[in-house]
Order: C-alpha cells, then structure tokens, then sequence
C-alpha cells in the first residue's frame, strides 16, 4: 500500500509562493526603500533596521529571481553594484502604499484588540 499523497500548498495554489514572498517582512521593507531609486547593497541595509547582511542578501536574490528586482554591476574599481526596483516591482509600491495606510489606520484598534487578547484568560 503507498503512502497518501503529501499536501503542497504550491502546487494546490501557485500564488501562494508569490504571496509568501511579497508578504515577507523583508520584501515589504526592502521595496519600500527602493522606492526612492537605485541604492547599493550598504545604503539598503543601513536603511532598514535589524537585517543581517545574509537576509539581505538572500532577500535581493529572491526578489531578482522573481523579477521585482534588477541587479546591476557596474565595471569599475571597485565594482559597484546597485540594486533597483524592475517594472514590475514598482507595481507593488500602490498595493504596498494601501497596506501602510491600513496599518496606521488601524493601529489603535489592534493594539486595543492585542491588550484585550493578553488580559484574556487562558483558553478562552
């Protein structure tokens, strides 16, 4: 008898990789500093608060493979290498904009809900 099948969420529903990927909290911050344009790997992370220089690293590489990102390298000495937002990826700053908008919106109620939440007894 063979094992049943094992569930892949990719497979089930393909958007899912990609929602994971721009739902990332690096992603979000990432784009939302590219915004401005083009910046090299050390302005990015001085940017962005609290990201290692290897979730940096693997951030821009993903985004780059999905094409949200464009990695350019410029032959001087030393090399320079500049990361910016591709079309594509500028079509993420509105959709993104909303978000922001929505969090500081409702920030107060979901602060009120958290505290209500903490203050709740065990179970319940």
């Amino acid at each position: 008898m063979s094992a049943p099948p094992v569930y892949d969420p990719y497979r089930v529903c393909p958007s899912r990789q990609l929602l994971d990927r721009i739902g990332d909290r690096w992603t979000v911050l990432i784009i939302g500093t590219l915004e401005e344009g083009p910046l090299r790997f050390s302005q990015i992370s001085r940017r962005i608060e609290g990201i290692s220089q290897k979730m940096l690293t693997q951030t821009l590489r993903s985004l780059e493979a999905d094409g949200l990102v464009v990695r350019t390298v410029y032959a001087e000495v030393p090399p320079r290498v500049e990361y910016e937002l591709s079309s594509l990826g500028r079509t993420l700053l509105e959709p993104l904009e909303v978000l922001r908008t929505w969090a500081s919106d409702h920030m107060d109620e979901v602060r009120a809900a958290r505290e209500t939440a903490a203050g709740a007894p065990a179970g319940v």
